[in-house]
């Protein structure tokens, strides 16, 4: 039960790993995972109705399947489920999306954008060392039943380059900024930003996402014997040379209200049946929104 003046959120964060036509040894073909996916975001997203899926290195073909499988009894005119979000590559269906999914009838969308993370912001482009075009998700949502509105950010930095992350998470604290400070700043009742960072605690994107004055890490705001599930992120799919890590994050920045953090878990990406879903696992933060 919704108490007056707050408002209960779940964030879902899953880099779902792209289709590849020279898969890594221990992967598995996309036709073999999607379902996999989809079981996870209709168990986690059932009994919440305002839940936000923030997902990461999502090709066109994916982002049909998905969509598809988000809304296997509803007509294309009234959708259960809905996305903001492009192509990187062209702005518009070429190369990985980092989309936002949402429900209408839960939330309205007021605003988005996306934006590159690069010098020319406004354009598809590649910035600084990146070996890849990278960008970031942007939307505005009001959610009806409240009136309370999320400024929802969802992006994947490079994984090669170390400027380019560095760069990226000034981006995104300066694209904070300017919308906490603009038109919609009094309308934001808080901000999150999901994603893959590909950037542990102690390096650049991270570091500067959270030095003082900006995002909050929900992780470090649960005792740690409330966390659930594992602290690594990344996992392979089990022959990698890289190591498991944390790089896959729900950070968040107050608006005209607090976050409370309810709860903090990194799901499983492999059962009995020894598929990985992706080589990430994905991360869920149930947060309430408070005056």
């Amino acid at each position: 039960m919704k108490l007056p003046g707050e408002l209960p959120i779940r964030v879902l964060s899953h880099n779902v790993r792209h289709v590849t036509s020279a898969p890594w040894k221990g992967e598995r073909p996309w036709a073999e995972r999607k379902q996999l996916l989809l079981n996870e975001f209709e168990y986690h997203t059932r009994r919440c109705e305002d839940t936000f899926l923030c997902l990461q290195e999502v090709f066109h073909n994916q982002l049909v399947d998905i969509l598809a499988g988000l809304n296997p009894d509803t007509s294309p005119e009234v959708l259960d489920w809905a996305y903001i979000g492009v192509g990187r590559d062209d702005g518009h269906e070429a190369g990985e999306y980092s989309p936002i999914f949402y429900r209408p009838s839960a939330w309205d969308l007021q605003h988005w954008e996306t934006v590159w993370i690069s010098e020319t912001p406004e354009k598809p482009s590649k910035g600084w060392d990146a070996t890849s075009i990278r960008i970031v998700t942007i939307g505005m949502f009001t959610h009806r039943a409240s009136g309370y509105t999320v400024l929802a950010m969802n992006t994947h930095l490079d994984n090669d380059g170390s400027h380019a992350r560095f760069e990226g998470a000034r981006i995104l604290r300066a694209k904070i900024r300017e919308y906490s400070e603009g038109d919609f700043g009094s309308r934001i009742s808080g901000t999150f930003l999901a994603g893959d960072l590909n950037s542990a605690e102690n390096q650049e994107a991270y570091s500067e996402l959270t030095a003082p004055g900006g995002l909050r890490d929900p992780y470090k705001l649960v005792d740690s014997s409330r966390r659930y599930g594992h602290y690594n992120t990344f996992t392979g799919f089990g022959y990698e040379d890289n190591p498991p890590s944390r790089i896959d994050y729900i950070l968040l920045s107050e608006g005209t209200m607090a976050w409370k953090v309810d709860g903090y878990a990194v799901l499983e990406n492999r059962f009995d049946d020894g598929v990985h879903n992706s080589d990430h696992c994905a991360v869920v933060v149930d947060l309430t929104l408070s005056s």
